[in-house]
């Protein structure tokens, strides 16, 4: 499921990296170069709930691949032609794509993991080594052959094919195969009542939703989604102004913001286990303020350590979000996930055009000023909320027939 993971999201790295490659190649403004990311992240922002309140539903493992494929798919074509509406069409199917796989994906891990926050840190790993391997490997790519040679971009969506359908097939061995008799169909309705009998105990011991604290912590994911979005677009063009570098100096800066999120998750999952999940985020956004105005203030390669700074304080408390956002609906696990890890998520990116205008307007430095403020309102809105209580995992295949 990790590496899966790392195969899909290895796509959302890339719409931000092919950035200034569209700037460059087709002279796109700050703010037409932002649309792009904002095509990707609108459509999965709308359909990644929709998808979650699927899965709370029906168990749709089938899903993982084909929505693998799809990631894939919009972004080996994006750089195909020139035209720029059919450029957002293809990167807003690489955003259906992420949207179909998220939810899915993290409930069948948290399944897998036993709800452990440690073993969801390394699902959450997998997506955001995705993330930097991303700017690698667009730079190899497209600044070796340009945007035409897009269709490369295609290969590791393959493997996510690949990674997705074994996973789904080991969940439906777990689970035991039952011969298809009419002994074996009386077993298999059998299990079936007794999966729903289960799963309805387990949703009245895990009690009511807590609505106003998953709002409340929604409200935070999406400022932290703000920052995130808003440093992937437009960090790599700015490094190249403030350093005087050229497109390896922006790669390299795509690169520290992604990997540093690596490390930040894994370190969020263990420090959760010491300290509380709530007080590792309230504190990681307090540290995302200080690391943002570096980034935008402290001029030459210093620059690059706020990078790492602001990426650990946006990663920390990546997949601490998911499961605070699951114990708050233990009854709505899946549109849970799909709120967390998609809406909130990708609804960042609408305000990337907004910070593009005011760039192309003023500068690209008075254009990332606002970036400090969201982390900001995070720490308020997670202030005072109380730890939920953790629930059981559902089973990765369950209200499905073996």
């Amino acid at each position: 499921m990790s590496l899966g993971h790392a195969c899909v999201d290895v796509y959302q790295g890339a719409v931000a990296a092919l950035v200034p490659f569209f700037v460059a190649e087709r002279a796109y403004s700050y703010a037409a170069a932002s649309g792009i990311v904002l095509a990707a992240s609108l459509l999965s922002s709308v359909a990644q709930p929709l998808f979650g309140v699927l899965t709370d539903r029906f168990a749709m493992p089938w899903l993982l691949p084909l929505a693998a494929a799809a990631s894939g798919t919009g972004i080996a074509v994006s750089g195909i032609g020139g035209s720029y509406p059919l450029t957002l069409a293809a990167v807003a199917v690489s955003g259906l794509g992420v949207a179909a796989y998220h939810p899915e994906a993290a409930r069948a891990a948290r399944a897998a993991s036993d709800g452990r926050h440690t073993a969801m840190g390394w699902f959450a790993l997998g997506g955001n080594v995705g993330f930097a391997l991303a700017p690698p490997l667009v730079a190899a790519v497209v600044a070796t052959w340009g945007l035409r040679a897009s269709p490369l971009l295609g290969l590791p969506a393959l493997a996510g094919v690949a990674l997705c359908g074994a996973a789904v097939r080991s969940a439906a061995g777990r689970a035991g195969a039952v011969p298809v008799t009419d002994e074996g169909a009386e077993r298999a309705e059998g299990a079936e009542r007794a999966e729903r009998a289960e799963r309805a105990e387990r949703a009245e011991r895990a009690g009511r939703d807590d609505w106003p604290a998953f709002l409340r912590l929604s409200g935070a994911v999406v400022c932290r989604s703000v920052v995130f979005v808003g440093l992937s677009t437009f960090v790599s063009l700015y490094v190249r102004q403030r350093t005087g570098g050229g497109a390896a100096a922006g790669t390299a800066a795509l690169c520290v913001l992604y990997a540093g999120g690596a490390v930040g998750t894994l370190a969020g999952s263990r420090l959760a286990g010491r300290w509380g999940r709530l007080r590792v985020v309230r504190h990681s956004y307090a540290v995302t303020v200080p690391a943002v105005a570096g980034v935008v203030l402290v001029p030459g390669p210093p620059l690059y350590l706020f990078v790492a700074l602001a990426s650990a304080g946006l990663y920390v408390p990546f997949s601490l979000h998911v499961t605070l956002g699951q114990d708050c609906l233990p009854r709505r696990m899946g549109t849970a996930s799909g709120v967390t890890l998609g809406l909130t998520v990708s609804i960042g990116g609408a305000a990337a055009p907004a910070l593009g205008a005011l760039a192309d307007a003023t500068s690209l430095r008075t254009g990332l000023l606002p970036l400090l403020i969201p982390p900001v309102v995070a720490w308020f809105l997670l202030r005072g909320l109380r730890e939920p209580v953790p629930t059981a995992a559902q089973s990765p295949v369950a209200g499905s027939r073996a």
